[in-house]
């Protein structure tokens, strides 16, 4: 019974017992009403039988042996008004007869071990009684009513087949799908079609399209991700290996020095760029977030307390601004890290001042903002400059261009939104917004 468990058996299945139900009862109806006519009909003939008898003044002689015919199963007796039997017809076997005392019209009397339905009619001069046994009407009238359910019997097995054909019909663009969707490889993100399909599954297959094209969407960027990724690892390895090369040629003493400088430099250049790309693939979507109560006022100072002794080195004065606790739930370690990020780009582009914010915007939601007096990122350019390993025109600048996308990523992974403006002292103003209801959800009780 493999085939109940497909959307065809089943619908058949249910349309095969709704069919014979309403079959059933259509053939029980019309069972009950033919036999019902059959009844009227025969309780007529009685009718007419008595009647034409009663009103004839004698029985001819062709009548007389046609009602003596022992297969006739009518039984016709008549009596004058003082009781005497005028004349009797019997069926073959029958020895009995009609009691003398009649009841005019129709009416039912048990005789010679059997029911009887009778009809009598009466004139001045004689009194007419016609009886059929209610056996022999009983069985005509189930035959009749059986030859009248018959053709609801043959029809129903034929319909049966006529409804397998139409749901076969009718799931066709389905099975059309599914075979599309099976003929596929492991990497086939084709759409399915949808030509054809029934509105109740429109839907689903245009849902499962929309998902084919997000993950055709995300096996692209990955693969370019791959891509780019394993360009920019390739010039840091290759440094690596021509280093090793010049350290292990170089002579002891300061000329080697400076070659393990440069190695420990190149290494550390290889170390940022590959916890950059870690950094990035968590942020990526459908990363699992973590979801964190965390204070986005500390983290702040953590973020400024990290980037502090690159600040100090390079002569920035770093600030930070953060009034009162913003409490929210993310994930600790991506937003520090996107926080460090910019004020990291900020000390490495030229800026001599950056004031890293920690405050509730203008309708309350918590806000982190950077501005510094920096070169700034020109319009036409602020759109790019979250793409990935998208350096900028200061290409002089070390770094692995990965920075503020790795912002964009952290930030929308936790629910927020990156802008670039210009900032007041000159240069770039970046803000992390959360919306509203971020700070309805935490608001102090």
């Amino acid at each position: 019974m493999k085939w109940l468990g497909t959307l065809r058996g089943r619908l058949f299945a249910l349309l095969a017992i709704l069919g014979a139900v309403t079959a059933l009862a259509v053939a029980g109806a019309t069972y009950i009403s033919v036999r019902a006519e059959a009844d009227e009909l025969f309780d007529y003939q009685l009718r007419q039988t008595a009647l034409s008898l009663r009103d004839q003044g004698r029985i001819a002689g062709e009548e007389a042996a046609a009602l003596a015919d022992p297969s006739l199963d009518y039984l016709v007796q008549i009596w004058s008004v003082q009781g005497l039997e005028i004349y009797s017809s019997r069926p073959q076997g029958m020895t009995e007869a009609l009691p003398a005392r009649a009841v005019l019209g129709y009416s039912n009397l048990h005789l010679a071990g059997q029911d009887w339905r009778v009809f009598s009619a009466a004139t001045p001069l004689r009194v007419v009684q016609v009886a059929q046994p209610l056996a022999v009407r009983q069985r005509l009238a189930a035959v009749a009513a059986l030859r009248s359910v018959v053709p609801v019997a043959v029809a129903l097995p034929l319909v049966a087949a006529a409804i397998w054909w139409l749901l076969g019909v009718s799931l066709a663009p389905l099975a059309r799908v599914t075979r599309a969707a099976q003929a596929g490889g492991a990497n086939a993100l084709q759409p399915l079609p949808t030509t054809g399909l029934p509105g109740e599954v429109a839907p689903l297959v245009e849902a499962f399209n929309d998902l084919l094209g997000r993950l055709s969407s995300a096996f692209e960027a990955q693969r370019s991700f791959v891509a780019d990724a394993a360009h920019e690892l390739r010039s840091p390895l290759t440094a690596l290996k021509l280093q090793l090369g010049l350290l292990r040629d170089a002579a002891p003493g300061q000329e080697q020095d400076a070659s393990i400088a440069r190695l420990r430099g190149g290494i550390d250049r290889a170390v940022h760029l590959v916890e950059q790309l870690l950094a990035l693939a968590r942020a990526e979507p459908g990363a699992a977030a973590v979801q964190l109560p965390l204070d986005l006022t500390e983290l702040a100072r953590q973020a400024v307390a990290d980037v502090q002794p690159l600040a100090d080195k390079a002569g920035v004065a770093l600030s930070l601004t953060a009034p009162d606790p913003l409490p929210l739930t993310g994930d600790p370690q991506a937003l520090r890290g996107a926080l460090r990020n910019l004020i990291d780009n900020a000390v490495k582009y030229g800026a001599r001042t950056v004031q890293v914010s920690a405050l509730r915007g203008p309708r309350g939601a918590p806000l982190l903002r950077v501005d510094d007096d920096g070169p700034g990122i020109p319009l036409e350019a602020r759109e790019r400059v979250f793409d990935r390993f998208q350096r900028g025109e200061h290409s002089a600048v070390e770094g692995s261009g990965l920075g503020l996308a790795i912002v964009q990523a952290a930030a929308r992974q936790q629910g927020a939104s990156v802008t670039l403006d210009t900032s007041p002292a000159g240069g770039l103003r970046v803000e992390i917004a959360w919306p509203l209801h971020v700070a309805q959800e935490h608001r102090p009780t």
